[in-house]
């Protein structure tokens, strides 16, 4: 998933309300387990009725409704690909339409929903799992969970201010400013909405959909919230809002992507990593001219031709663009956030064929500033647990043609999912191979990833997949549900790596050279984190991005326990991940590194690679050399080296012996542009550099 999304679907979508207390009484501390689905309140018939649906079809349901003594009722319930969330929210309105209390209640993919606020004697207050903190009353609170529903309000509260805004708690300003409008088709017959875009809440403006009286309608994302009746208008409403958002972020593309940004650069002075030997070489020049590496020497030997940017490299380290090899192509918004974080280049395992070509094209003719994207399509099984923008099929002779399409789009790999059928992948792998695709993926249930491999699998995608080698077959069997994570997090721990089958299984994968993917900053957050604290991955962005933001996601605790096991059990299994990756490694298995996340997280994922016995030099090329040889393009990008493209980033610091310096860009170079990190962090919504 990608920043914007998984920031909007934690904002707008994580927490539960409980409709049982009175208006006086205080703020109650949150409850030490979340409140369970059968207590939690029941929707009457005659309840608003919203659907959770994405274009792979329905996945749950949202509903609004008035309680006896006039306070607001929401209730969320859904499950995405095994991950459930069930809650429900109770919110009590001043007479001028103001939040005077709110209570969640319920569980989500995160853990406890509980978050109480509570507004008396001018004052305040509000608690969740994670923090707590009171200010003066007068702003609106942004929870750090809730239904979308119960965000309607808010919503409508910001249409109705226009310029003037509404003020937020615990800080900051929102404003709303309006789109363009249209007319869809619903169980009631045509009805006009309208685009709209709410700033200030989070880093970049993100969209919302009103009625004809400029009320909340609907949201349309990765994971869409709409009345029932109105799915039909989800492909419409979400070209409308892409082409809105398109047209803004051209803009800067513009801006960034100037002749004057290509004109010649030289960087002098500077630490230099070279990729392709793994080393370090200390005060270095190089000059890129016309897209290319033109030159490199030893600092002050080179001469550059007139018109040259000059930029002191001192105390600096000069390395390849950076790639995420597991980023998911988000708005446009997202991809310009990944540039100001020097990802040049990144792998996307799970993009629709409309967004990828749509994306691709615009980039190509530069009204779109993103990294240069190798694009996958996931290809599942029709089935209620099938990955929602999937390709769903429901034949081998369907995946195959599945696989063509790919092909016919011009895009890089297919990416086979958790409820594929087992015996659909030999043919269908065979037929990518055949038509020069990569074949990547999660591992269907009831299959070994031993079994994934022998069928074709060039890549496992995510380390737990590798992890089900050793899992007990009611955990395989299951693995297009949570017991992919909750298997893994429960036995683990006590899987003996010098033991069959890892033992096998390691070498097997070695000797094969099958790549693995495995994006262990994910279960860095959700085994090892208990919530009140940033996330390793994100305690560098704390302060320059959004609060709520850090509230929701930032310091969230990790995935909710299983019966019978503690967080130090989890613990105890993240940390034999992590001696996964080391055994992997020193086998030689090629490993690439990738987030899952908004791409911020990637050189946390490498300071793990680090912990697992990588050196610096080896964690980078992880993240750069490696992934530029899986996809092909290593003859052209992916180091720095004489007639290579000039995708470059300068960072702040030496990256030889603290990997934290990727995370202070200075100057990001791609394509032979030339641009100020700190400009284009600016542009992306973020007020500073990472600590």
């Amino acid at each position: 998933m990608t920043m914007r999304l998984v920031l909007l679907a934690a904002l707008l979508a994580s927490a539960a309300p409980a409709a049982v207390y009175a208006h006086e009484e205080p703020a109650p501390a949150a409850p030490s387990k979340p409140v369970p689905k059968e207590e939690l309140l029941k929707p009457p018939a005659d309840a608003a009725h919203y659907v959770v649906v994405s274009e792979s079809g329905k996945h749950g349901d949202q509903w609004r409704w008035q309680l006896p003594d006039g306070r607001t009722a929401y209730r969320w319930s859904q499950e995405l690909r095994g991950w459930i969330t069930e809650m429900d929210q109770v919110t009590s309105f001043a007479a001028d339409g103001s939040v005077t209390a709110t209570t969640i209640r319920g569980v989500t993919t995160s853990g406890d929903a509980a978050e109480d606020y509570r507004v008396a004697n001018g004052r305040a207050a509000w608690k969740t799992a994670n923090d707590a903190g009171e200010a003066a009353a007068g702003g609106w609170y942004i929870p750090a969970g809730g239904t979308n529903l119960g965000s309607a309000p808010l919503i409508d509260a910001l249409a109705a201010a226009g310029e003037a805004g509404v003020n937020f708690l615990p800080s900051g300003k929102g404003r709303l400013t309006l789109g363009p409008t249209q007319v869809i088709q619903g169980p009631r017959g045509p009805k006009t909405v309208q685009l709209a875009f709410v700033s200030g809440i989070l880093p970049s403006p993100y969209p919302v959909w009103l009625d004809e009286n400029k009320r909340y309608f609907a949201d349309i994302s990765f994971l869409s919230v709409i009345p029932e009746g109105y799915e039909g208008a989800l492909k419409q409403l979400k070209g409308v809002q892409e082409k809105a958002t398109a047209d803004t972020v051209a803009a800067i593309a513009k801006r960034f992507l100037s002749p004057a940004a290509k004109a010649p650069v030289l960087i002098d002075n500077v630490q230099l990593f070279d990729a392709d030997k793994g080393v370090f070489l200390a005060n270095r020049a190089v000059l890129a001219r016309d897209g290319k590496i033109a030159a490199i020497g030893a600092a002050g030997s080179l001469k550059a031709p007139t018109g040259t940017q000059r930029i002191d490299g001192r105390g600096k380290t000069l390395v390849p663009g950076i790639w995420d090899s597991h980023l998911h192509i988000g708005d446009d918004w997202d991809v310009l956030s990944n540039t100001a974080n020097g990802i040049t280049s990144f792998r996307s395992p799970g993009t629709n064929f409309d967004r990828a070509i749509d994306a691709t094209k615009r980039r190509a003719a530069q009204t779109l500033l993103m990294g240069e994207p190798f694009i996958s399509v996931i290809i599942d099984k029709k089935d209620p647990l099938a990955a929602q923008g999937a390709e769903v099929v429901s034949s081998a002779d369907e995946a195959i043609a599945a696989v063509r399409r790919v092909k016919a789009a011009g895009l890089w790999g297919v990416k086979f999912y958790t409820s594929m059928n087992p015996a659909w992948i030999a043919p269908a792998a065979a037929e990518a191979h055949r038509l020069g695709l990569h074949v990547h993926g999660h591992v269907p249930a009831t299959m070994k990833p031993s079994e994934a491999v022998a069928a074709g699998y060039d890549e496992l995608t995510h380390l737990n997949f590798v992890a089900m080698e050793a899992m007990p077959r009611e955990v395989i069997d299951k693995a297009n549900t949570r017991a992919r994570v909750e298997g893994p997090a429960r036995y683990f721990k006590d899987v003996d790596l010098d033991a069959q089958p890892m033992k096998g299984f390691i070498a097997d994968l070695a000797k094969k050279k099958t790549i693995v993917d495995p994006t262990i900053v994910i279960f860095e957050g959700m085994l090892t984190q208990d919530g009140g604290k940033p996330q390793p991955a994100y305690a560098p962005y704390m302060g320059i991005i959004s609060p709520v933001i850090e509230r929701s996601v930032f310091t969230a605790g990790g995935y909710p326990l299983i019966e019978g096991l503690t967080r130090d059990d989890y613990r105890k299994s993240y940390a034999k991940m992590v001696e996964l990756v080391r055994r992997l490694h020193q086998a030689g298995v090629p490993i690439v590194a990738g987030t899952d996340g908004w791409g911020i997280e990637l050189i946390r994922e490498l300071e793990i690679y680090q912990q697992a016995g990588f050196t610096p030099a080896e964690a980078i090329q992880s993240a750069t050399i490696v992934p530029a040889r899986v996809v092909g393009a290593d003859k052209r990008t992916g180091s720095i080296a004489v007639g290579k493209e000039a995708d470059m980033v300068l960072v702040d610091g030496d990256a030889s012996t603290d990997l934290g310096a990727l995370r202070r860009v200075v100057t990001v170079v791609s394509d032979g542009y030339v641009m100020d990190a700190d400009e284009l962090r600016k542009a992306a919504g973020y007020s500073g550099r990472p600590k």
